[in-house]
């Protein structure tokens, strides 16, 4: 199999991502990426040359989403009945910043 990816270049994109790879991670890691791209490497022997690119599979569709239509909703004690902890209407969470302690 031809090398694409060298353990180096593994090494810098895992650095760039803030990936911590071991050395045994970084060998499979290259084997795995290299396999890859052997497995699409046939897709370069397409004769694309006047093919235009494409965003979306549907060509000039540029709203796939619905509209926002205002419908019913939970009441306060409704949306309030299941949670763990709830304090003066509002859900009672964990604090994960200052001093600790629920806010």
């Amino acid at each position: 199999m031809e090398q694409y990816v060298t353990e180096s270049d593994v090494r810098r994109i895992a650095e760039y991502a803030r990936i911590g790879l071991t050395e045994e991670e970084v060998a499979s890691m290259t084997v795995d990426l290299n396999s890859v791209i052997e497995t699409l490497k046939p897709i370069t022997e397409y004769n694309l040359e006047g093919v235009e690119p494409t965003f979306h599979p549907i060509g000039s569709l540029s709203n796939v989403m619905r509209e926002d239509v205002e419908g019913e909703s939970f009441t306060q004690e409704e949306a309030l009945a299941n949670a763990p902890a709830a304090q003066d209407g509002c859900f009672l969470i964990p604090s994960i910043l200052g001093e600790g302690g629920d806010k």
